[in-house]
């Protein structure tokens, strides 16, 4: 019997390693849901297209592989797009399959009829219509590639006639997709340029951003030669924060520490693999820019120096041209006061935190922390989550943390939790669950329990939008609309068959964190937190209160900063080794 085009799009998926679709069947998605019926393929079954999206994003994040995601026409496939903005703008290799209502009823406002080759263009790298069997193998392979070359996600949307049209050969999907990496080498005027900017100046600050993933030891290699210090954003801290000698903290809306003044008061500042959004922390005056997407270099800040190249390979290129510094007093400065500016909150968020009701969300996060895996994954949820996130979760090298930095929707922690967790058996996945958040895709509970995920989700319960309310008051408005009536999740989870614990005390947290993370399987963690942590602090100013400025909301988010004392605290005592060294030359 001739296989159809459905059978053939799954067999192709096969070949390139697909374990998983995430998705709803129906409608004209049937013929593809009873191909992959048929194959080795597992179909994880969410309660909503979005929760699919999100967790095809993260398992293709967590794992560098193709991931999958499908829905069915009209509405079924609309559902998808906030997931796909998300994977999209995370860089995710993922193919969505958007079904389509039967070809010869397009453009006759039948029923459910849309148009996704228009609606998922901008959450895409590449989206098409599958016309016919032929013209689908042909697609499926561009899209494959595309998706798999780094160009976000890739949709193909298929009538539901058309799945089911014999299959053309497989001269298109028996192509290898390539999938290497080549490496980006500066331009030599380019680089000489920089070089000359960083011998010219006394003091220069290096801020990092995701692209010094695999850089960690020539950005080292350079702080050490021109004893800079090194800040990062948000993306960029799993990466290089983590046993490093000259750190200084983040900056941003999340920031911590001496990051911002290092960058400001520098003489040069090198942004390193950094697309970092927020203008307002940026200095304009003299900047430098790495970065393999030329696109990326100036849009954010004026930049007199910049370099287009892969980080490493442009650092390994400048490194032995660059003539090295012997006056650290700028780096031990911007050390000290990286210290004091941690020391001075520590106290503030740590003391009596088992004994203080309602329960501290920096205890919370900071117990998590303590408790999870050294490999753990960790997904986290837009608003105050990203707050307890940045600040808590300590980086090791091994762990890995995955949010919606980029497109900042609720409701992404449990669904990438799904697909992390799904990709990664052999992992703990942890969640920092908003409460709105994890109102917002409730359903998905039914999904970790179908498939009896191990996730461990931790609800931080405070009955209210918390950055919401932040942003009102900052911006010097009275909150609205931002609370709601307390919900025990803990009884939802245990009605869905979800073992649960809820905590209103902070004397049981440490030990009900603890039996939670030893659970084998799904666990939700449901902890009354103070509603008001963070929201008015008691240093804030009226002129702060006009408007998201820097100084403003350096003070609102002036709180807790978790182990990342202690890594302040040895970088101090590096600088009295280092003084005794360089006094020993002298002598």
């Amino acid at each position: 019997m001739a296989r159809n085009f459905a059978q053939q799009l799954v067999e192709t998926l096969e070949k390139q390693g697909v374990k998983r679709i995430y998705g709803l069947v129906g409608d004209s998605l049937n013929p593809i849901s009873d191909a992959v019926r048929k194959s080795s393929i597992e179909w994880i079954h969410v309660r909503n297209e979005e929760a699919a999206a999100f967790a095809a994003g993260a398992d293709s994040l967590t794992t560098g592989d193709l991931a999958v995601c499908a829905g069915s026409c009209g509405p079924g496939n609309t559902h998808l797009i906030q997931g796909l903005y998300d994977a999209h703008r995370n860089g995710a290799k993922v193919l969505a399959i958007a079904s389509h209502i039967p070809s010869l009823q397009i453009g006759t406002s039948f029923f459910q009829e849309t148009h996704p080759e228009y609606i998922f263009q901008e959450c895409s790298g590449y989206c098409e219509v599958a016309h016919s069997a032929d013209q689908g193998a042909r697609i499926l392979h561009n899209a494959l590639q595309s998706t798999m070359a780094g160009n976000g996600v890739s949709v193909i949307v298929v009538p539901g006639d058309v799945s089911g049209l014999e299959a053309a050969d497989d001269t298109f999907t028996d192509s290898v997709i390539a999938q290497g990496r080549p490496v980006v080498y500066p331009d030599a005027r380019e680089a000489a340029r920089l070089v000359d900017a960083i011998n010219e100046a006394k003091t220069v600050t290096l801020f990092c951003g995701a692209g010094v993933a695999n850089a960690r030891e020539q950005v080292f290699a350079l702080a050490e030669k021109i004893k800079s210090p090194i800040g990062h954003a948000f993306g960029g801290k799993r990466f290089i924060q983590y046993d490093n000698p000259y750190d200084v903290g983040m900056s941003g809306l999340l920031g911590y520490g001496a990051c911002t003044e290092a960058m400001h008061d520098a003489d040069l500042l090198i942004l390193l693999g950094t697309d970092f959004p927020y203008q307002d922390w940026l200095p304009s005056k003299n900047v430098a820019q790495i970065d393999v997407d030329g696109s990326h270099i100036g849009r954010r800040t004026t930049v007199k120096y910049p370099v287009v190249g892969d980080v490493a390979a442009t650092l390994d290129n400048i490194l032995p041209h660059i003539e090295e510094k012997t006056d650290r007093s700028f780096l031990d400065k911007k050390l000290r006061e990286h210290a004091d500016a941690l020391e001075n909150v520590v106290e503030a968020y740590t003391r009596k935190a088992d004994e203080l009701k309602p329960i501290h969300p920096e205890y919370v996060a900071s117990l998590v922390d303590e408790l999870a895996s050294d490999d753990a994954i960790f997904t986290v949820d837009t608003g105050m989550c990203n707050v307890w996130a940045a600040r808590y979760i300590t980086p090791n090298g091994k762990r890995m943390d995955i949010g919606s930095y980029k497109h900042g929707t609720m409701a992404n922690a449990i669904p990438q939790a799904i697909g992390a967790q799904a990709a990664n058996p052999d992992r703990q996945v942890v969640t920092f669950s908003g409460d709105g958040g994890t109102g917002m895709l409730l359903g998905e509970l039914l999904t970790v329990k179908l498939h009896q995920l191990p996730i461990k989700m931790v609800v931080f319960n405070n009955s209210t939008l918390g950055m919401v309310k932040l942003e009102m008051l900052v911006a010097g408005l009275p909150h609205f609309g931002t609370d709601h009536e307390g919900v025990n999740f803990a009884q939802i989870a245990e009605a869905i068959g979800i073992k649960s614990f809820r905590v209103e005390d902070p004397a049981q947290l440490r030990d009900t964190l603890a039996r939670a993370m030893a659970h084998p399987g799904p666990v939700l963690i449901d902890v009354v937190t103070d509603p008001d942590a963070l929201s008015i602090p008691p240093n804030i100013t009226w002129d702060m209160m006009m408007g998201f400025s820097r100084a403003a909301a350096k003070t609102v988010f002036g709180g807790g900063v978790g182990a990342m004392i202690d890594l302040a605290r040895s970088n101090l005592r590096h600088i009295g080794a280092a003084a005794t060294i360089e006094k020993n030359n002298l002598l």
